[in-house]
């Protein structure tokens, strides 16, 4: 048979059921003594797809099909029998690595403790401090850009530099003045960050714009930006534990992870040589 013949067949068959027994007179394709069935391709073509397309994507994955079979069947006339040997034993043995991954994290799932107390976090932090240095600078700050000429600015200026509650709320209210703004000061970002928000810093003037407690204004021929810099963390020091607060956290969970996983190794073997299902013969 043809293959687009095979392929509007095909299309005719993806409605019914999967056949219960394969007859070699149903299939679409073969490759010396190996068929493919209509059952193969269940759910290969996602509803809707147009039929042009469905039938492309068919034809497709049949000439794949056929292209892997042959490759196997010239491998196995061509690769030496301790090459093949080789092979399969690690084909067994990646079999054994998924099968024992997929069940010792499912065991894993159920039994691991997911929760971490922040004692737990800042004791992490306490003893490993020195392991947890800045690789760049951290900012924390605030700004506003503006059109420059906006005829609110010495307001905006003022309830920025105070930036009380109520100032606060009121330059919310007139965020949509604001070409760009950030108002989150009490949280760290890195200085590459602050590069893409405020184009007119950059590492060489770096030092010039972003200094602990420092507030200024700056212009260009179209913008203004209002900023203040609430602190700073100079590269290759100590960063602060809100900061590296939940990569702490994935590592001790990651840690409980292990040491679970170990557990679960040690008791099941354990079982066996209790059970007598396994035994070292001296």
């Amino acid at each position: 048979m043809k293959i687009f013949g095979c392929v509007c067949s095909l299309l005719l068959l993806f409605s019914c059921n999967k056949e219960s027994n394969k007859d070699k007179a149903d299939a679409i394709a073969r490759v010396n003594n190996e068929y493919l069935y209509p059952s193969d391709l269940e759910n290969l073509v996602p509803a809707g797809t147009p039929k042009k397309d469905s039938i492309a994507i068919v034809k497709d994955f049949i000439n794949r099909w056929a292209t892997q079979q042959l490759l196997m069947n010239n491998a196995n006339k061509n690769i030496n029998k301790n090459k093949q040997n080789e092979l399969d034993g690690l084909i067994d043995q990646y079999k054994m690595d998924l099968y024992s991954k997929a069940y010792l994290e499912q065991l894993v799932i159920t039994k691991i403790d997911t929760v971490i107390t922040n004692e737990e976090i800042e004791k992490y932090y306490n003893t490993n401090k020195n392991n947890f240095k800045a690789n760049s600078p951290l900012v924390k700050l605030r700004y506003i850009s503006l059109v420059k000429g906006n005829n609110k600015l010495k307001s905006i200026s003022a309830k920025f530099s105070s930036f009380k509650s109520k100032d606060k709320n009121d330059l919310k209210k007139l965020a949509i003045q604001f070409k760009d703004y950030a108002f989150n000061d009490s949280i760290w970002v890195d200085i590459d960050q602050v590069y893409e928000r405020l184009p007119f810093v950059n590492q060489d003037n770096m030092a010039k714009f972003i200094d602990v407690g420092i507030s200024y204004q700056y212009a260009d021929s179209t913008s203004i930006w209002l900023v203040k810099v609430r602190d700073m963390v100079q590269k290759n020091s100590i960063v602060p534990l809100s900061y590296i607060s939940p990569t702490i956290k994935q590592i001790i969970l990651n840690k409980r992870k292990t040491d679970l996983i170990n557990k679960i190794q040690t008791e099941i073997t354990n079982d066996a040589i209790k059970d007598n299902d396994f035994e070292i013969f001296k």
